[in-house]
Order: structure tokens, then sequence, then C-alpha cells
């Protein structure tokens, strides 16, 4: 019978494969659960020893039991006691931010689900890493348009997002700096384009108004937003847009320009301009009762007809170009003019004072 190979210790080490290398800290090891305790958890590393891992390093898993395989980083190779510390925390986070590089990279479209608000955006946590959603790259459907000084309903819309699953695009990664910056926008983007594309200036769409503001109405079309400016909200003078919408209505409009990000409509173009009728019985030379609105440096304007302000410039109040408006008139007094022209293309109507 020949002779046993005799073996080095090199190749008994060699043999052993993975089990018997060296223990350095910001290795992955996998194990077998020894006991699951209040503050511990003990696992089997087979003849690497056993290794130890404190309850706030497992606090993300739920229902482990003796026996069950568990993947850890190695926080500290050799604990005085002789075991190994170990986080299942770190890593899912070495592995998370991997998979997180890799879909940014890739450009891929994710779900999140935020678990809290602030104003600033929506807290959310994906491959066990936190990350944030920031108000300004949420889409038209989520963004919280109201007034700037509406803090607290800004607050109340973006924690009614929470727990909503939300599809995104990872915006900025880094492991280094612990930095996770998402996009809802970007996750839309290429569906708003083709939206766009089928768009025209003319077309009547209905949308859903998500926020009312000074100076107009926001409304959602389709998920792409859109801006009534106060002056095409109605052909009557308005002065506070909440007089007319509230968020949550559906209201129809006229598209009257298109950007890249946004479209202009318009409300009251889908209306007759009562302008036009009330001005066809005025005439130019002929006499009209009118009561002062507003006056100014510049002259007054003058309410002929519920539709129809015309303006009494300086210049028709007397010689020189030094008269001054708040002596000649008085607000909301009423009063007699004549029509000194009528602009219909302008929608200007010009008025004076003189043999009126």
């Amino acid at each position: 019978m020949a002779d046993a190979k005799k073996l080095t210790m090199d190749e008994l080490l060699e043999g052993a494969g993975e089990e018997l290398k060296q223990i350095i800290v910001g290795d992955t090891v996998t194990g077998k659960i020894l006991s699951v305790k209040k503050h511990e958890i003990l696992v089997d590393l087979g003849a690497r020893g056993v290794g130890m891992i404190p309850r706030r390093e497992a606090s993300f898993a739920r229902n482990m039991e003796v026996g069950q395989e568990v993947t850890a980083s190695v926080i500290d190779a050799e604990m005085d006691d002789g075991m190994i510390l170990l986080s299942m925390r770190k890593a899912v986070k070495d592995k998370g931010w991997d998979e997180i590089t890799a879909k940014m990279e890739a450009g891929e479209i994710v779900e999140v689900t935020p678990f809290d608000a602030n104003r600033g955006g929506l807290l959310v946590e994906y491959e066990g890493i936190r990350g944030f959603l920031p108000v300004s790259q949420l889409s038209a459907e989520h963004y919280p348009r109201v007034g700037s000084a509406d803090k607290d309903e800004i607050l109340q819309r973006l924690n009614s997002l929470v727990g909503q699953g939300i599809k995104v695009r990872i915006l900025d990664a880094s492991k280094k700096d612990n930095k996770l910056i998402f996009s809802e926008k970007e996750a839309v983007k290429d569906a708003l384009a083709a939206r766009f594309a089928e768009m025209n200036v003319g077309d009547v769409v209905k949308g859903l108004v998500t926020g009312v503001v000074d100076f107009g109405v926001f409304v959602n079309v389709d998920g792409i937003e859109g801006l009534v400016h106060i002056s095409e909200i109605s052909w009557e003078r308005v002065n506070n847009p909440s007089d007319y919408v509230k968020v949550g209505d559906t209201i129809e409009a006229k598209i009257i320009a298109i950007d890249k990000e946004r479209l202009s409509l318009s409300m009251k173009q889908l209306k007759e301009d009562p302008w036009l009728s009330e001005v066809e019985g005025l005439k130019k030379g002929s006499n009209v009762e009118g009561t002062v609105t507003r006056i100014t440096p510049f002259g007054a304007f003058v309410q002929i007809s519920p539709a129809v302000e015309a303006l009494v410039h300086v210049s028709e109040l007397g010689e020189g170009n030094d008269v001054d408006p708040e002596k000649v008139f008085t607000l909301n007094e009423r009063k007699e003019f004549r029509v000194l022209d009528i602009d219909k293309e302008g929608r200007k109507i010009s008025l004076t004072i003189a043999q009126a």
C-alpha cells in the first residue's frame, strides 16, 4: 500500500477555504443563529468562532429564530470576550448602497414609501438606507401648490403622502456623505414628454385644482402642471382667485401656451366675452355714466358697465400736466363722461370730462 501523501500547513489552510481566513473589520460573514436574547443575538460562524449582534444592530429584522441563517458585517474582529462584534444593519446598508448605485447609474424607476414629512419634503427608506424626496422634486400631482406663507398647509399636504407608494428615480447617492436624494419629477418626465407632444394650443382640457395662490390657479392636467393666471380666470376683474375655485375642484380650461414644464391655461376663454357685447351700444362722442373705481397719478378708471372699464387720462382733466386726479374725482362717485375713443382690438375705451 502506498504511503499517504503528507500535507503541509499551507495546503491544509488552502483546503479549509474561507472558514479559516483571518476576519477583519468590514468583512461580510454568514452564520446560523445560536440564541436570541433581549439585548443580543449570538451567531455560529463555524471555525471562525461566535459572533454577537447587539439588538440595535438588528432592529429592522423581526421574528428571528434559532437556526436561521443571517448575514452580517464585522464591526470588531475580536472583543475582550473573544467573540466577534457584528451588525446586520450595516450589512444591509452596504449591500443597499451597491444596489442603489447600480440603479441610479441605470436610471431605474423604483418605488419608495415616505415614513415622515417636514416642510422641505418627504423622508423615505430604501434598501435599508434613509433618504429624502425634496418638495421641489415632487410631480405636479403631489406638489403642494399653496401660498408661500401657508407653511402649515404645505406640511399638511406633505403628511397626506406619508404611507403612499411613490415612483421615483435616484437623483444623488453618496455612501461617503450618507446622502440619498430621490426625484419623482425625473421618474415621470419621459411619460410627460409624450403627453406634451400630444397637446396643442387651443385644446380644451380638464384638470384638478392643486393650488390657489394670489396670482392664479395651479391645475394638474393628467400629471402635467398648468397655471391659470389671475387675468385668465374670468372676463371680469378678479381680486381673489379663491372666490372662483378651491383645491380639489375639477375645471375645464383652454391651453393658450405650452412650454417645457408647464401649460398656460385660460378659464375665461371658454366663455363668451361680455365686453364685446357691452361696447356695442357705445359710440365715439356719445355721453355715458360711470362709477370711479380707481384713482391713479395718470388718471381715473371708470366702470361704465359690468364688464367694461374705461380710462380718463390726466390730460383730459384740464390745462397742463400738473392736474391732480385725486382733486378732480372721488372714489365710487358716479359722473357723466364723453366717449373719446373705442379700441376694440386693444379692449380699451378712453373718456373725457370735457363737454360731457
